[in-house]
């Protein structure tokens, strides 16, 4: 329920772009078929991830998106472009290769279970290969954020990032498997390695020819611990961020090229010099 709500609102459309309201939660457990408990946990994560905010008397209203910067046009739908198209689009190419840096996976797995499905129902062709390469932070590097406010040593925000990393890089290795076990003419390759570097912007790479990357903001904002506890947290906007997308064209010496460019060329030296493979 929380990945498909995540997508929702990521996508920033009709009924959950901003200033939308979410349905009540009596709908909401009847659709996902879940209790009334599971929603109310749910409503209380999206909220302090700051996307809705609960009103009194009048419902939960949508007050936050993803906003993505381009140098070209929107889609075709003439809506604003959000993550979900670029990876839409791009698992559309008959070989599809995906280079992500990012802190949690959170928004790729949200994405890439979203054209797991449409490749499922038929709604687009299956590529004749999947590849994605991950970055992450390495376990046992001790990250700015998040932490406690006014008690950093406190180890129980890092342990809950960790959690949430590898509960959505386990997601993604599940989908990938499904969808290279079920369909015999699908090649499937997923590569997670970890580096001893603090992600300071989330970048994706679609088949070498598009950019999409941002800053990881600072922000402080109550959190909900494992345990239950709610402090107090400095964290930083991770689906909430600002994009900015880049598109490589005939023109090498274009901005949008350049930009293409110069982040695969990183990454890919990054990948090959200073990782470790993931466990």
């Amino acid at each position: 329920m929380l990945d498909a709500l995540h997508r929702r609102l990521t996508d920033g459309k009709g009924q959950y772009g901003i200033g939308g309201w979410l349905p009540s939660q009596r709908a909401l457990a009847e659709e996902f078929g879940v209790s009334r408990d599971t929603v109310q946990r749910v409503i209380g994560q999206l909220t302090d991830e700051g996307w809705i905010e609960p009103r009194q008397g009048s419902g939960t209203r949508v007050v936050r998106s993803q906003t993505i910067h381009s140098s070209v046009q929107p889609g075709a739908t003439g809506g604003p472009m959000t993550l979900g198209d670029l990876i839409g689009e791009a698992f559309k190419a008959p070989e599809v290769a995906l280079d992500v840096f990012t802190l949690t996976s959170e928004s790729l797995d949200t994405h890439v279970g979203a054209q797991e499905e449409r490749i499922r129902a038929g709604v687009i062709d299956s590529p004749r290969s999947i590849t994605i390469r991950m970055l992450l932070p390495s376990d046992d590097l001790r990250l700015p954020y998040p932490i406690v406010q006014g008690d950093p040593a406190d180890p129980r925000p890092q342990q809950r990032l960790a959690r949430i990393r590898s509960r959505h890089t386990d997601s993604i290795r599940e989908r990938l498997q499904g969808l290279n076990e079920d369909l015999p003419d699908l090649t499937v390759t997923l590569d997670i390695r970890q580096v001893a570097m603090a992600p300071y912007s989330k970048v994706y790479l679609f088949n070498k020819t598009q950019l999409l990357h941002g800053p990881y903001e600072p922000e402080v904002r109550p959190m909900t611990l494992d345990d239950g506890d709610v402090v107090t947290a400095i964290d930083v906007r991770g689906v909430r961020s600002t994009l900015t997308h880049y598109v490589r064209d005939e023109d090498p010496r274009s901005q949008g090229s350049a930009n293409v460019e110069s982040w695969q060329s990183w990454f890919d030296e990054c990948w090959k010099l200073l990782t470790v493979e993931s466990g």
